[in-house]
């Protein structure tokens, strides 16, 4: 039976990095699986239905609510988020680790049905620097950039709801710590009891 999967939830504030660094992570290491989120927004420019997200409508986004279809769901800038849990469950059953992206809010509803996901929350160096990466996308308007600053400000309070902390000043840096992260969480006692019986159970069958 293969060892149960990791998943991996990161969130920060829109402008911190979170989608250059998942892409970063998926292409150093390989064996990772991203979790596509499902979302009632329309797609921005150069997003795909099924790769960026399930691009789906509110009726859809509804259905799936009530028929517990999620792992997580949210609103967020009027726009509803969620987390189709059923391909999750098959990849963390199998042995394979998933990377999910999602805003503090589907982060603390994961943290409370799914207390074995390791939560990271990706903050830039700086409200300074968050505002020029943001106006620098070019995607937001003046008023949704104060609008999302002021929200990033308030997201820094939910940082103790997760398990860790990365500093996103360089990507490339960033996206080796949470790599680190990782590793680490394998080795986890909790994570290898399967393990460690194995071994104790094939010890007694040595002849010393």
């Amino acid at each position: 039976m293969a060892k149960q999967g990791i998943l991996i939830v990161l969130s920060g504030p829109s402008g911190a990095g979170k989608g250059t660094i998942c892409q970063e992570l998926l292409r150093s290491y390989p064996e990772l699986n991203y979790s596509i989120s499902a979302t009632t927004r329309a797609p921005r420019t150069g997003e795909q239905n099924g790769v960026n997200y399930w691009f789906i409508s509110l009726q859809e986004f509804q259905k799936m609510i009530k028929d517990d279809q999620l792992l997580e769901w949210a609103e967020v800038y009027g726009n509803f988020y969620g987390t189709p849990c059923h391909h999750i469950a098959v990849l963390l059953d199998s042995g394979k680790d998933v990377v999910l992206e999602i805003d503090t809010q589907g982060a603390t509803q994961i943290k409370k049905k799914f207390p074995q996901g390791v939560c990271i929350y990706i903050t830039p160096p700086s409200l300074d620097e968050l505002a020029k990466r943001i106006h620098k996308r070019g995607t937001d308007s003046l008023e949704n950039i104060k609008t999302r600053l002021s929200s990033a400000s308030g997201e820094l309070t939910y940082v103790n709801n997760y398990d860790y902390v990365v500093i996103n000043d360089e990507v490339q840096s960033a996206t080796k710590k949470i790599a680190a992260i990782i590793i680490a969480e394998k080795c986890q006692v909790i994570r290898n009891i399967s393990t460690i019986e194995s071994i104790l159970s094939n010890a007694k069958k040595i002849n010393f």
